[in-house]
């Protein structure tokens, strides 16, 4: 906020619909204003000013934290990515995610600023390799001495005695058309028990092309010609070397080099399920031995499952790298219905890893609404914003499935009667009929926190917010437990905050009633209460379920609670009888899920500690 302008919190408590309202006033050279009283002229409760994705996205590639204009990033049903940087231009090779008889044709994508992305399809078809017939998947591609390679895997062969495996095609521009370089498999057989499947191809700086693949649990090696389509014996007389890195490999190999460290990076877990994961080990040789196994991305219950099989690229000159994926949205259940996604991988001062976070955020610079789910009205993403029409009200709704959530927004309203804002722990998800709550700011001059139960509204807060119409205002929503608080601009102080525990979790979006201009949208999870502990119904610490203070608790019945986030300093004794009685089994802030231990079907009442055995 501009100095001596501030936004406060008024001095009364309101009750009314089953909530405690503490609405928000504007204090203005020491005076607070009571709710509802109108700041002087002069005075604004909160100033506008750019969000961090817009930021973000003005930088350039090597600023971002991820996709700036969302994940998905392109449209459409896809799997394992690959990237290949060429003059500039980044180039993504995926998997077309359809049936095996039906995922015949891969097709590319291609950027410059990772942000508007231009589809190339077809750029290799099964009909023009000549041994082909299903199940073309995982594309590599490589460049070298001006000509292009994409490295697939064809027919998934389950033994020696079926033709198929790994090929090879080449053309002389990066989006083909590829033509297959052999008439043949490069690889059409199990070595070492690994399933000729999912390569990466990885040329060393001196020189050296090396091919690493397998399935089946088991991974292998291979050292590729200068041709680029022939496999050659290592030094050593040995074709097809086994570095199967860990008991839980899968699939999904990849190999990046940062300084004079391999990173070895593959795929675990059921690909149909929600455990597909990637994980990595380093060398000091592109060979291994490899070390000590480290999972890098995983499911995130509130954004999506089954992430995984994935490629990296550096932004050349940086030390910016970004891992590219596919994941399975949370509401789809099709084996096939994945999408494209990237993210920030970072390294620590030690070099390594550090877990990838999926962000989500959107700025609409893409101009489209992938990820978006839109009902009443007309929503449209352009001139880097999404413009909505909607005389009887609309949303747009991520599928994200927060608990505790902070998100926000730049919201333009531009009807005198009409308002807009973001849509926080929402369950049904009608343009008009919906659950969860709804703060936002109206072209009549509030910021207000509402409810909705279906389609039933309840204000619970509000203020006067001079100037709303026809101007920005960045809009922030924390839900953490039963407190939700609205923030405007860059104020550290709510303008308005609520006791309320109608809504848990659920989606996170946008609303608009009569005309509005939203942008740069970002929801993450808000750091959680440090004087509770917040018990959930998943594992990863989804679904919350209640916050409970120091002292003796009964459990939430039929078995729900399957995590825990326990404050620093508290922690948690769980029993398995009435009463805090029976066994026992303490967890602290450092061992926060139950189901490894069994105690989510055990848990019958618990004690909850905080310093001191306060």
């Amino acid at each position: 906020m501009a100095a001596g302008r501030a936004a406060g919190r008024a001095a009364g408590l309101l009750r009314g619909g089953g909530a405690a309202v503490v609405a928000g006033a504007a204090l203005v050279a020491g005076a607070l204003l009571p709710p509802g009283a109108a700041p002087p002229p002069d005075v604004e409760v909160a100033a506008a000013t750019p969000g961090p994705a817009a930021t973000a996205a003005a930088a350039g590639p090597e600023d971002l934290l991820t996709a700036p204009a969302g994940n998905p990033f392109v449209d459409g049903w896809y799997a394992d990515p690959d990237v290949l940087l060429d003059d500039g231009t980044y180039w993504v090779f995926p998997t077309t995610s359809a049936p095996y008889d039906d995922q015949t044709v891969l097709d590319a994508f291609s950027s410059t600023d990772l942000v508007h992305w231009t589809k190339h399809p077809g750029v290799l078809d099964l009909d023009d390799v000549s041994w082909g017939r299903r199940a073309l998947w995982a594309p590599s591609p490589v460049e070298r001495d001006g000509r292009y390679y994409l490295y697939f895997a064809a027919n998934d062969i389950q033994s020696d005695d079926e033709v198929g495996g790994i090929g090879v095609a080449v053309a002389d521009r990066p989006e083909g058309p590829y033509s297959d370089a052999l008439g043949e498999p490069l690889v059409d057989a199990f070595h070492n028990g690994a399933q000729p499947i999912d390569q990466d191809v990885f040329v060393d700086d001196d020189g050296e092309a090396y091919m690493y693949y397998g399935g089946h649990g088991h991974a292998n090696v291979v050292r590729l010609g200068r041709d680029m389509t022939s496999v050659v014996p290592f030094d050593d007389g040995t074709t097809y070397r086994e570095i199967t890195p860990s008991e839980d490999y899968v699939e999904g190999s990849q190999m990046v080099k940062r300084g004079d460290t391999y990173y070895y990076m593959w795929s675990e877990g059921g690909w149909t399920g929600p455990d597909y994961a990637v994980a990595y080990a380093t060398s000091d040789s592109a060979l291994g031995p490899f070390g000590e196994p480290t999972r890098v991305l995983q499911q995130d219950p509130a954004v999506a499952r089954g992430a995984g099989h994935n490629g990296v690229v550096n932004v050349p000159g940086t030390d910016t790298w970004f891992l590219f994926y596919h994941r399975r949205p949370l509401g789809e259940t099709d084996q096939n219905a994945r999408v494209l996604a990237y993210d920030r991988l970072t390294f620590d001062a030690d070099g390594r890893m550090e877990p990838v976070t999926m962000r989500v955020q959107d700025d609409f610079s893409d101009g489209n609404t992938l990820g978006w789910d839109t009902e009443g009205g007309l929503w449209a993403a352009q001139r880097g914003r999404l413009e909505a029409t909607a005389p009887d009200g609309g949303r747009a709704v991520l599928d994200t499935r927060f608990s505790e959530v902070v998100a926000e927004a730049r919201v333009r309203v531009r009807s005198r009667d009409g308002d807009a804002g973001l849509l926080v722990r929402v369950t049904r998800q009608g343009s008009q009929v919906l659950d969860g709550y709804y703060a936002g700011v109206s072209g009549a001059g509030q910021v207000f926190l509402r409810s909705s139960e279906g389609g039933e509204w309840t204000e619970l807060a509000s203020a006067r917010l001079r100037g709303a119409l026809a101007r920005d205002h960045r809009l922030r929503v924390e839900a953490v437990g039963s407190s939700v608080r609205v923030f405007v601009g860059d104020g550290t102080t709510p303008v308005l905050e609520v006791d309320d525990d109608r809504h848990r979790s659920g989606a996170t979006g946008l609303r608009a009633v009569g005309r509005a201009d939203l942008d740069d949208v970002v929801v993450a999870a808000a750091p959680p209460s440090t004087t509770e502990v917040s018990v959930y119904g998943d594992c990863e610490m989804g679904a919350l379920l209640d916050t409970y203070g120091p002292g003796d608790h009964t459990a939430v019945p039929d078995d729900e609670i399957s995590s825990l986030r326990v404050p620093e300093g508290y922690r948690i004794t769980l029993f398995d009888g009435p009463d805090q009685t029976g066994e026992s089994l303490v967890k602290t802030e450092d061992d926060p899920c139950l189901v490894d231990d069994g105690w989510n079907d055990r848990t019958s009442s618990f004690r909850v500690e905080g310093p001191a055995g306060r």
